[in-house]
């Protein structure tokens, strides 16, 4: 027991079958300590070192020596790099766990197993327990969203909250070549870097203006007479402007200030000015593209937002 005591204070108080052996148990000792309740069964061949309910840590621990080699990954990554002091984190939920892509590991209950390729180059092995790299962990996340706002806001929040930056989830996401949305995730995290918004104008055009038949507008119009200021969309004949917000977060409470400073002068100039954001463009481009349009109604266009592919019945 004393070489076990190593491994079980780093564990968290979970050990393998395997670990036991190799510090010098015997089958029948495992069942003794089992049949006295010293030792639970979390899964088959992994034990815990007392017989009432696991910590989240323990059952991360467990997951990950059941497919050992394995590491956390995913949102079971994120919740290890967090610690307990994070509050966004549901504990109930599945432990993912990354395998080697050669291997082939059968999942319990409340786990998720992951085959990756290049197991080692993506994992912290010295972490307890070992898990992702966050730069990985953040990728896979947003490459298995169920759409681009989500994939966005999954990068978003991680540079956000400080967990890494957009630089280093370039470099990720260089050595990554097969990865679903690729390009897209690029380009995001590109804006994300600089606090640019070409992916936004870009899907702005291609998602709510051109499908659904707006007037086509001028981009990126350079004014001076208040200093030199970039418009993003101007609907120059309906005197109508549309600033798109592609920052997730403002950097400070200047940037939210110099914002509203500039609708505040579209307006006294005589034009209005709508300010959207990812939400507006890539959640709901149908529905934003009804609402600029009647806008652009009320400022004299005579025409009507037309229906694209994704619209709904009836809609616009």
């Amino acid at each position: 027991m004393d070489e076990l005591a190593a491994p079980l204070d780093l564990q968290s108080g979970v050990v393998s079958r395997r670990q036991a052996l190799a510090a010098g148990l015997l089958p029948h000792d495992i069942r003794r300590r089992i049949r006295r309740r010293e030792w639970t069964p979390a899964f088959a061949g992994v034990y815990v070192d007392h017989n009432g309910p696991l910590t989240w840590l323990q059952r991360g621990w467990a997951a990950v020596l059941l497919g050992w080699p394995a590491a956390l990954c995913h949102d079971s990554a994120l919740r290890a790099s967090d610690g307990p002091g994070r509050r966004d984190h549901d504990d109930g939920r599945p432990i993912h766990i990354a395998v080697d892509r050669t291997r082939s590991v059968v999942e319990p209950a409340a786990v998720v197993v992951h085959q990756l390729a290049d197991l080692d180059q993506k994992v912290q092995w010295n972490r307890t327990p070992p898990r992702v790299r966050i730069e990985h962990t953040v990728l896979d996340l947003a490459a298995e969203a169920p759409d681009e706002l989500e994939a966005i806001a999954r990068v978003a929040n991680a540079v956000q909250a400080r967990r890494t930056t957009a630089p280093r989830i370039l470099e990720a996401l260089d050595t990554r070549t097969r990865i679903a949305r690729r390009s897209f995730l690029a380009g995001v995290l590109d804006d994300v870097a600089a606090g640019t918004c070409s992916v936004l104008e870009h899907g702005y055009l291609t998602r709510v203006e051109r499908p659904h038949g707006l007037p086509v507008a001028e981009r990126q119009v350079m004014e001076s007479s208040r200093g030199t200021v970039y418009r993003d969309v101007e609907y120059r004949p309906y005197g109508a402007l549309v600033e798109l917000d592609g920052r997730l977060f403002h950097d400070s409470a200047a940037d939210r200030d110099r914002d509203l400073d500039r609708d505040l002068d579209s307006v006294v100039d005589g034009r209005t000015t709508a300010r959207l954001g990812w939400g507006q463009v890539f959640g709901r481009p149908c529905e934003t593209a009804v609402k600029v349009g009647r806008l652009l109604q009320r400022r004299g266009w005579v025409g009507r937002p037309q229906p694209c592919p994704e619209c709904r019945p009836g809609q616009p």
